[in-house]
Formats: C-alpha cells, sequence, structure tokens
C-alpha cells in the first residue's frame, strides 16, 4: 500500500515509518525541514528509523501550510496519516494556532483534492477540555473551547473541526486522540518533554518529583492505534488512545531504579504546586522555556482518567505497561549514546 505521512521526522512519525516499512509499504515521509539523505533526521542515525536507501522510501520536504506542495506529496498514496503540529504549554502561540488549525485543513483539502482513501488525523486528548469532563474523560466529553484554555488545547479542536468541514465535502477521515507520548526512537537531539523527563530520572539527577498524574502512552501503542484506525476506524469519529494513569513519582522512580540511580527523595503536594501558579509564567519566561508554565502545572492539577475504552472495542487498541515502555527507553538511551549526556536541558523549548 502506498501511504504518507506528514510530520515524518517527528518522534512519532520516526516510529510510524518504520513500523509502514517493516510492514512491507510504501512510504512518502513529508516534513517542512530538510531530511537528510543518510535517514539521520528519520532515526537513522542511531540504526532506528526509516533507511532513506530503502526505495520503497520517498523523502519530500514540503509545508503543509502550502496547499500545492501538499497535493505533489500526498499524491498517489492511499492513506494519509497527519502527524504535523506544533506542541507548545503557552497560553497563545500564533504559529502553533495557525499550524494546528490551518495546516489540518490545507492537509485535508490535498487529501480529497487527490482522491485519497483515508486520512488519520493524530490529534490529542488536549482537544477534550480535561478541566470540565468531570473524573472520567470520553469521547463525549466536553471539547477544548474556553479561552482560559491554553493555545494548544483550542488549536487541537479548531483543528479538528476543520477536519470535519472536509469530510462533510466527501473526504474519508478518522481523528486518534493519544495522552502524552514517550518512549524509544526519540530523533536525537530534539528529546520530547516526557522522554527528558524519563533521562533525569534515570540520571539521578531528580532529588525530587510533584504529587501529580498523568496519562502517558507509549509511542509505539500510538503507531498501532494510528494503523488500527486506518483500518477500522469509522469515519468522522475521534478514538482516545490513553495508556496508563501514572505519578510523575512513580515515573522518575521508576526510571532511576532501571538506570541503577538514586530515586527521588519526595513528592512536593499539589496543593503547594499550585501556591505557584501565579509565578510559573514569569519563572519560565526567564528560563526561556515553556516547561515551567500554568499550563503545565493545571495539566497535573486536572487529570482525568482517559477512557480508551472506544477504541479497545473498536479497533483492538492493547497499550502496553508503563513500566515496559520505561525499561525499553533506558535502554534507548543507551544505545542512542544519550545517557551519558549531562549537564543540560535536553528538553524541547
Amino acid at each position: 500500500m502506498r501511504v504518507a505521512v506528514t510530520g515524518a521526522a517527528g518522534f512519532v512519525g520516526v516510529n510510524l515509518v518504520e513500523r509502514l516499512l517493516g510492514a512491507g509499504h510504501e512510504v512518502t515521509a513529508v516534513d517542512r525541514q530538510a531530511v537528510d539523505t543518510s535517514g539521520a533526521n528519520l532515526g537513522g542515525a542511531t540504526g532506528v528509523g526509516g533507511d532513506a536507501t530503502d526505495d520503497r522510501l520517498r523523502i519530500v520536504v514540503a509545508d503543509v501550510m502550502d496547499p500545492a506542495q501538499m497535493r505533489a506529496a500526498v499524491s498517489g498514496a492511499e492513506v494519509v496519516f497527519h502527524l504535523a503540529a506544533k506542541i507548545t504549554l503557552k497560553r497563545e502561540d500564533p504559529q502553533a494556532w495557525e499550524l494546528n488549525t490551518r495546516g489540518v485543513a490545507t492537509v485535508a483539502q490535498a487529501c480529497l483534492d487527490e482522491s485519497v482513501r483515508r486520512l488519520v488525523h493524530c490529534s490529542s486528548v488536549h482537544s477534550f477540555d480535561e478541566h470540565r469532563c468531570g473524573q472520567v474523560m470520553t469521547e463525549s466529553s466536553p471539547r477544548s473551547v474556553a479561552d482560559d484554555l491554553p493555545v494548544y488545547d483550542r488549536s487541537k479542536y479548531a483543528g479538528e473541526r476543520e477536519l470535519l468541514a472536509v469530510v462533510e465535502r466527501g473526504l474519508d477521515s478518522v481523528i486518534c486522540n493519544p495522552t502524552g507520548i514517550f518512549g524509544p526512537k526519540d530523533p536525537p537531539g530534539r528529546i520530547s518533554r516526557l522522554n527528558a523527563m524519563v533521562l533525569d530520572g534515570a540520571l539521578g539527577r531528580a532529588p525530587a518529583s510533584v504529587a501529580g498524574s498523568f496519562d502517558l502512552v507509549d509511542v509505539r501503542d500510538v503507531v498501532d492505534g494510528l494503523i488500527l484506525a486506518a483500518e477500522h476506524g469509522r469515519t468522522g469519529e475521534n478514538y482516545l488512545m490513553p495508556g496508563e494513569m501514572v505519578t510523575m513519582h512513580d515515573l522518575l522512580t521508576v526510571a532511576a531504579r532501571t538506570a541503577g540511580r538514586r530515586a527521588p527523595l519526595v513528592a512536593v503536594p499539589l496543593g503547594v504546586v499550585k501556591g505557584i501558579l501565579p509565578m510559573a509564567e514569569p519563572i519560565g519566561a526567564a528560563f526561556g522555556s515553556d516547561v515551567m508554565s500554568a499550563s503545565a502545572i493545571e495539566h497535573l492539577l486536572a487529570s482525568p482518567c482517559v477512557d480508551g475504552g472506544k477504541a479497545r472495542a473498536g479497533l483492538g487498541y492493547a497499550p502496553r505497561p508503563f513500566t515496559d515502555t520505561v525499561r525499553d527507553l533506558v535502554a534507548y538511551f543507551v544505545q542512542a549514546g544519550i545517557l551519558a549526556e549531562r549537564g543540560r536541558s535536553l528538553v524541547r523549548t
């Protein structure tokens, strides 16, 4: 089968491209950055991901905001996986809003124009309002429309609305909503926030943690879910794809013990964390990062249980335990030479 993947040089993209090639598909890997012909940007630098010498892999440098480039990129594809997005914890970010909304509309219209059989859109759990859904989030929970929500949350739901408008004009598309994604084969040099947190634990440089929790899912399970959605998902419907609810303290402790390092000694109570909300944005701005932000803290404070029953029953989705992911991620850090890196932040800003 001929498949196209946008955002192919990103974390999920690297893993998806590798899986699709392994299954014998012809893959067009689309990304706005120039993908190294050695395959380094697809994970090739560490012996993982797609091999750019594989004649079943076509690498295309294109901007998802450009209609003509997108039509050319998806031309001939039977299935397109749209992964390209900008993740941010900022309250406002015009670039994130444009990419996560107009970018989705552009890709969707290109797929319709080029008669793509199905578009699988990788959205996010954050397109659902975690602050107003109660203790359990399902596909019928309130959506992220409130003005007080971070731009990422609002933009992901707005992007889904853009997509559904094209579905009404005849596009076959399904929407996947994974939770916090972590796991092996993160492109070196651009490690994700969650993977960087596990790395801190594995290095033993997290003397304390926070008593909050969040749902984490293995990137390989997300890839499975996306492929299952392409095969079995219902047109125009959402599928939440959770993994396991994990406390930050447990995540850091398992990472430290897996690597033979010292685990965090204490978990800071959520009441204390909540008290620094007014100072979070100035602190983050001072360090040039959105990791310390009101949005990040509010995510920890909300923490609803995400119900993945629809994906399990309808798609056959079956995520693994988080401890298996931590074990494999620490092994990947060692293999890729990342675990030896010390003394600097590896978190994307």
